[in-house]
């Protein structure tokens, strides 16, 4: 048979519509918002063949059994532990009579339907802005443990950061102490299983979040769906939760990035046991495939009531809030939302990526035309290119509905704090952008305290000094081809 153009263009018309038949199927059989199923397909569309293999890294959906085990660890605890101190909640009314203003209130509540967010009142908080200064009083208090130490990272690297936080886990598993690891796969690439095994050795346990343990190095293709948490746990009593992971580069070891400015919180108090709570349903959800022994939070907090309210100023209220798509309740992304739009003089926000959907972008700008000071800081350098263009493209718009955005330009900030007001403040893992709205597994603090609020503000306002106000002229003067990078990437956005 002899090849002739006219075959050649029917053969390739013939493969694009098979192509276009499976993107379709593809998409449609899953179900998922209608952005990202927009995306989605274009790329399907767009990359024949390509779009696929990057389908099956990046777009596939946690299957129906991870999800089962999710939800039923959560209603498992939910049933014999959380609705119990809700119930002593609910008989406390909620808040010490300082912190009793609607807006308080409403957040409160919106936090307690989505997520069964206890609300927790004897927290004495510390702030960190500085990973050696973190990773120091991380390692210290390890170094003090004597019971249990618990800990939660997206990054847990084999570098010299991430030998000196093992070292001080394994000297505590010699002492007899109660060592557990959990960690992304994806999210800690190049650091593998055997990396653990000293601890294995004297007892402590590490698994991988959701991925089958072993000795296996490549454990998912799937990209999506990561754990992104970042906590540290000691004693059942000292708790620690924000932006920071375990690696070189947090502690401004990196020639790419300089210094990192980032921010965490250190709790002593109970909201430390609501974390535990937190990392008890993941390491249980994991367990399932690796095999190790659950964590039995019923045995190990079974002492454990919930404080009464106070109104000591130096105690400070707190949900810990979590989301992830094992839920629809989008409960951080929903109370992002309830802050903005009750917010009255002031809303400022730090986040390395700037991707928000519709709710949160409208948000962002009613508030600014109704009067707030509304700020948003992104970093001045890509960690991600597609991701940083449509940062960029979010920005522009912000800034042209007024919207103040900063760069920040004294190396990369990877904060995720959100201040507003005179007592609600949250500092977790989660950014502004669909892949911490509804693909990863996230945590944060949401605070209810005018001074640790006094505190945040004053940071952010430090950092605009070390940053430049984006303007109109700022985005005119941009090439074509950068402006097209960004309306480019800003059709991605939702799979970014």
């Amino acid at each position: 048979m002899v090849l002739t153009w006219d075959i050649i263009r029917r053969t390739i018309e013939v493969l694009w519509l098979i192509n276009n038949a499976f993107a379709i199927w593809t998409v449609f059989r899953s179900q998922r918002d209608i952005a990202s199923t927009w995306a989605w397909l274009l790329v399907l569309i767009l990359f024949p063949y390509v779009g696929f293999i990057l389908y099956l890294f990046t777009g596939r959906q946690l299957s129906h059994d991870d999800i089962f085990s999710l939800q039923s660890e959560q209603k498992e605890f939910r049933d014999h532990f959380l609705k119990r101190q809700q119930a002593l909640l609910r008989k406390h009314h909620l808040l010490p009579e300082a912190e009793s203003s609607r807006r308080t209130r409403r957040l409160v509540e919106l936090n307690l339907a989505n997520d069964s967010a206890i609300l927790t009142f004897n927290n004495q908080v510390q702030t960190f802005i500085n990973g050696e200064n973190l990773f120091d009083n991380i390692i210290e208090k390890i170094n003090q443990a004597q019971k249990t130490v618990d800990i939660e990272f997206y990054t847990f690297y084999d570098d010299e950061l991430g030998n000196r936080v093992l070292a001080a886990l394994v000297a505590a598993a010699k002492r007899g102490v109660k060592v557990r690891v959990l960690y992304d796969a994806s999210g800690s690439r190049g650091t593998k299983p055997k990396f653990f095994d000293t601890l294995r050795k004297y007892n402590g346990e590490a698994q991988p979040f959701m991925s089958s343990a072993g000795n296996k190095f490549f454990t998912s293709p799937r990209f999506n769906y990561h754990l992104h948490r970042k906590l540290v746990i000691i004693d059942h009593k000292i708790g620690y939760i924000g932006g920071f992971n375990i690696g070189d580069q947090y502690v401004d070891k990196s020639k790419k990035f300089g210094h990192w400015r980032d921010t965490h919180l250190r709790v002593v108090g109970q909201a430390a046991v609501m974390m535990e709570v937190r990392f008890a349903m993941d390491w249980n959800t994991s367990c399932r495939k690796s095999k190790l022994p659950k964590f039995d939070l019923e045995k190990e907090l079974d002492t454990f009531t919930l404080a009464e309210p106070t109104d000591d100023p130096n105690l400070v209220p707190m949900q810990i809030v979590s989301s992830g798509p094992d839920s629809q309740n989008f409960a951080l992304r929903r109370a992002y939302e309830e802050i903005i739009a009750q917010s009255k003089e002031y809303v400022y926000i730090q986040t390395p990526y700037l991707i928000p959907g519709d709710p949160i972008l409208e948000a962002l700008i009613i508030a600014a035309k109704s009067g707030v000071d509304v700020r948003v800081m992104i970093p001045c350098m890509p960690d991600h290119a597609f991701v940083y263009r449509a940062s960029e493209y979010y920005a522009k718009y912000l800034t042209r509905n007024g919207v103040k955005v900063y760069k920040y330009n004294n190396g990369f900030i990877h904060a995720k704090t959100m201040v507003s007001g005179s007592n609600i403040a949250s500092v977790g893992s989660a950014n502004q952008d669909f892949r911490s709205y509804q693909l990863n597994f996230e945590a944060n603090a949401i605070c209810f305290d005018e001074a640790l609020n006094t505190k945040l503000k004053q940071i952010f306002e430090n950092d605009i000094l070390e940053s430049t106000l984006l303007t109109n002229e700022y985005f005119d003067k941009q090439s074509r081809w950068h402006k097209f990078k960004e309306y480019f990437s800003r059709l991605l956005a939702p799979i970014l």
